[in-house]
């Protein structure tokens, strides 16, 4: 298609295909726009694993998009707490089918301009509409706020001794991976994904330029031991390291609208964005249809206001102990439950965040450690620490070093 210009008459064009952008490209041609989509390979299976709470997802989502249901997920801090909320892991196939573009152009090349009614690709295609959306995802983070994880795939029935069918833990703090008391802290994620197998996935959040992905994996491999699971060392596995504080876009018609994790929707507390995306999908569409801003019915006064609130708690968490954190989340835990939706997903509901993170940070013990929740002290702990180089973890695996593949 080089040197062609393409969709002239276009409402809408977007740029990235993650799910986000199909999301986004499948709405709008449902409410009758026409649509072009760009991505450098339009038909490439997504490939991190997708979770959320049920509850945030669009009506118009049908159920074949989920993959697995956790109906009372677990928390272990200082002890274990179970969340009566229903979570839920993507069906990747299934989100994917959901969202069909048989009637939109889908272009399959890379953007190197993308203006407010133009954009270039590398091979000079040249694509027109009326409204561009930018949903390519976010840059390398650097030393910014960050949130890492190395994941390890596991049969169902091996995992078994952590993670049963239908149940899994949404953050687990016990003292299992290896890590000692003055290091930066990190807590396991594990989930069934109803295909057969459980992530195991040791995650930090906040830390300025996040955790190595060796020192993940190390941290992984021993909780799995410490409850008698050896790996071979040759499961699939997969990798996150992005940025938690891209902020919301400035509100301004006749500009690139930023959308998903790019347009300030990455949960900076949790590192949560696909649902939150999906659900505005439709308000931004709405916007375009009604000719008013899709950025500032997107992001209302409010919904600035939780995101302020939200990244004084990344800030908070990324400074903590693991002693700290347990006591922190000990504490969350105990709030109402609209409180603790305020802080984990709801996307505006000011007066419950701030309440929760109140009373959070009042009922956390022992009372000095308040002060490194709030910044007043050890406000840059853990900053520059070094992990050190990859070590040997064949004593933590059924196979013998000399075989394993390479993480680091």
């Amino acid at each position: 298609m080089s040197g062609l210009t393409v969709g002239g008459a276009a409402d809408v064009c977007v740029v990235g295909l993650g799910p986000t952008g199909r999301a986004l490209a499948h709405r709008a041609m449902a409410a009758g726009m026409r649509v072009v989509a760009v991505d450098p390979r339009p038909e490439r299976l997504w490939v991190p694993t997708f979770s959320c709470w049920v509850d945030e997802l669009p009506e118009w989502l049908p159920h074949s998009a989920i993959g697995s249901l956790i109906e009372r997920p677990a928390v272990w801090a200082k002890s274990e707490h179970r969340i009566d909320r229903a979570y839920c892991v993507l069906s990747k196939r299934g989100l994917w089918d959901a969202l069909p573009l048989d009637d939109a152009t889908v272009i399959a090349g890379r953007a190197r301009v993308v203006e407010p009614h133009r954009v270039e690709l590398a091979d000079g295609t040249e694509v027109r509409a009326a409204t561009v959306f930018d949903t390519r995802g976010q840059a390398a983070p650097g030393k910014r706020r960050t949130a890492s994880a190395h994941g390890i795939f596991v049969d169902e029935d091996v995992a078994a001794p952590m993670v049963r069918p239908g149940e899994g833990l949404m953050l687990d703090w016990r003292p299992e991976n290896g890590a000692g008391p003055g290091e930066p802290p990190s807590f396991l994620y594990a989930v069934p994904l109803g295909d057969g197998t459980v992530i195991f996935e040791e995650t930090s959040l906040g830390l300025r330029g996040g955790m190595p992905q060796h020192e993940l994996r190390r941290r992984t491999l021993n909780r799995l031991a410490a409850h008698g699971i050896r790996l071979r060392g040759d499961e699939p596995s997969e990798a996150a390291h992005y940025p938690l504080d891209d902020q919301p876009p400035k509100a301004g018609r006749g500009q690139v609208i930023p959308f998903g994790s790019r347009g300030g929707m990455m949960h900076p507390i949790t590192g949560y964005c696909v649902a939150d995306s999906l659900s505005l999908v439709d308000t931004a569409i709405e916007a375009i249809r009604q000719g008013a801003d899709p950025i500032e019915a997107m992001w209302s006064r409010e919904a600035r206001l939780v995101y302020w609130m939200r990244m004084r708690g990344v800030y908070g968490l990324g400074r903590l102990t693991t002693d700290q954190a347990k006591a922190m989340f000990d504490a969350f835990f105990t709030r109402p439950p609209r409180q603790q939706r305020a802080l984990l997903s709801a996307h505006d509901d000011y007066t419950a965040l701030g309440a929760s993170l109140f009373m959070t940070v009042a009922t956390t013990w022992p009372f000095r450690w308040r002060y490194d929740l709030v910044g007043w002290t050890n406000r840059n702990r853990w900053v520059g620490w070094d992990f050190g180089p990859p070590q040997d973890l064949s004593h933590l695996l059924e196979t013998p070093s000399s075989e394993l593949p390479d993480h680091a």
